[in-house]
C-alpha cells in the first residue's frame, strides 16, 4: 500500500459536508467514487477536517492507502476528470506510512467572509454573509481578541456535540477590512475547533460590531456567564477552510 495524500478545494454549496454519510451527497463520497474508478476497488479516505453542510474549502487534506502507485503529477488530473466541477484535487504526494491527515494535523485556519456592500454582490453571494448594516470595527476587533488564547469554549459549540473536552487554543483572530472589495474577512487560526464554534463566534462578533453587544458581553459569554450573548450561528456559506497546519 502507498500512503497517498491529496489536497482538495471545493465549493460546499451542493454538499452535506465533507464526511461521508448515509443517503447524503458529500465531498468524501465523490472523492471515493472517483478513486474507486481509478484503482478499480473501494478506497476509503481520511479527511483532516469535517466541514459542515455548505462550508467551503481551499486547503482540505486527505490521505488514503492506494492499492498501487500513480505519479503524483498525474493523480490530480485523473481525479479531476472524474470529479464534479465543484471539487478539485490540487496536489498529491506519497507520505510516510504513519501519516494520518486528521490525527497529524496541528492546526487549521478558517476564514469567514462578510459582504459589506449595500446590495448583495452577486459573485460573492455563495461565499459570504451579506451584512450591509454599519459595523463598529473597533469594537468588533476588540471582541475578537477576547477569543484568542486557551479557553473553555463550551458555550461556543452547537447543540448535539458529544465532545466533553471543550478547551481549545486559538492562536489569533484577525479582522481584515477591504473597503475596495466591500468585504470584511475574519480569520481564525487554532489547534482545533468545536462543532460550529467559528460560526458562533462570528455571530457574536457581528452583534458586537452592530452595537447589540459589548466587548464585556463577549467576555462573559466565553466564560459561560451570558448565554444570550452567544451567536447567532453565522451562515455556513460564508465559511472557508483555508489550510491545515502540519509539522514541518
Amino acid at each position: 500500500m502507498n500512503n497517498t495524500v491529496i489536497k482538495i478545494s471545493y465549493d460546499g454549496t451542493a454538499y452535506s459536508g465533507f464526511q461521508i454519510q448515509a443517503n447524503a451527497n458529500t465531498v468524501q463520497a465523490e472523492l471515493e467514487r472517483a478513486l474507486a474508478i481509478i484503482y478499480k476497488e473501494p478506497v476509503r479516505i481520511n479527511g483532516a477536517g469535517r466541514t459542515d453542510t455548505g462550508v467551503h474549502a481551499r486547503g482540505q487534506v486527505a490521505n488514503f492507502n492506494a492499492p498501487f502507485s500513480i505519479d503524483s503529477d498525474k493523480l490530480p488530473h485523473a481525479l479531476n476528470c472524474l470529479l464534479p466541477a465543484d471539487i478539485v484535487v490540487t496536489s498529491a504526494y506519497e507520505a510516510e506510512d504513519s501519516f494520518h491527515a486528521r490525527f497529524d494535523a496541528r492546526g487549521k485556519l478558517y476564514s469567514y467572509y462578510i459582504d459589506r456592500a449595500l446590495h448583495p454582490q452577486v459573485l460573492k453571494r455563495l461565499y459570504s454573509w451579506h451584512m450591509p448594516e454599519p459595523l463598529n470595527l473597533e469594537s468588533l476587533e476588540a471582541a475578537a481578541r477576547v477569543f484568542e488564547g486557551t479557553h473553555d469554549f463550551k458555550a461556543f459549540q452547537a447543540a448535539g456535540n458529544t465532545i466533553t473536552d471543550t478547551v481549545r487554543t486559538i492562536d489569533y483572530v484577525h479582522v481584515i477590512n477591504s473597503p475596495e472589495e466591500q468585504l470584511l474577512t475574519i480569520t481564525f487560526k487554532g489547534g482545533g475547533f468545536l462543532y460550529r464554534m467559528v460560526r458562533l463566534i462570528t455571530g457574536t462578533l457581528v452583534r458586537v460590531g452592530r452595537n447589540k453587544l459589548t466587548v464585556d458581553d463577549a467576555t462573559e459569554a466565553l466564560k459561560g456567564q451570558k448565554k444570550l450573548a452567544v451567536g447567532p450561528t453565522a451562515p455556513a456559506h460564508g465559511l472557508c477552510l483555508e489550510y491545515i497546519v502540519y509539522d514541518q
